[in-house]
């Protein structure tokens, strides 16, 4: 599977297309970053080799999706400090992952795609939501369609909520 993953992600038309293929192939539990990443190690040469290695990373650090890609690259673009991504918390209904969470700032910020607003959602990520900020921690949202239109303004939001937590900028 992972050898069709990679094959897939070479000859796909795009690179937004090449990290689809491989993300969803981990997504859907048919293949793990692990398996993926050592599949590609067979490719020698090929122009999207450097770009695949990339997305194969960030899925280690625990990227599942497109928009957590274009997230952790805009992070490491803006000199941002690497988060942990899909950190395990447990609550009543019983285990949930946080997206992104830079735990010495007590920063969280959920990268919600369009599932997040249907009815079935709203509430389960609303207590989620509720527990993360009586925990402590300082919860933002990002709709992916805010990553795609207004990116500049929420990144401009989570570099704030982090120096007002005490992150400095590398001069």
């Amino acid at each position: 599977m992972e050898v069709a993953a990679v094959r897939a992600a070479l000859w796909a038309v795009s690179d937004k297309q090449a990290a689809l293929v491989v993300t969803m192939t981990v997504q859907q539990g048919l293949s793990t970053a692990d398996r993926i990443g050592e599949a590609l190690l067979a490719v020698r040469r090929d122009k999207r080799r450097a770009f695949l290695h990339d997305v194969v990373l960030d899925m280690l650090g625990g990227a599942r999706s497109l928009g957590e890609l274009d997230f952790a690259r805009a992070c490491r673009r803006r000199g941002l400090p690497e988060p942990t991504r899909q950190a395990v918390r447990r609550g009543g209904d019983g285990r949930y992952y946080l997206d992104v969470w830079w735990e010495p700032w007590h920063l969280v910020v959920e990268i919600d795609g369009i599932h997040h607003a249907w009815v079935d959602n709203v509430v389960s990520d609303a207590l989620r939501h509720n527990e993360v900020a009586i925990s402590g921690d300082t919860v933002l949202r990002l709709p992916l369609l805010g990553l795609r239109v207004a990116e500049d303004a929420f990144f401009e939001q989570i570099e704030r909520a982090l120096a007002d937590a005490g992150w400095r900028a590398a001069a």
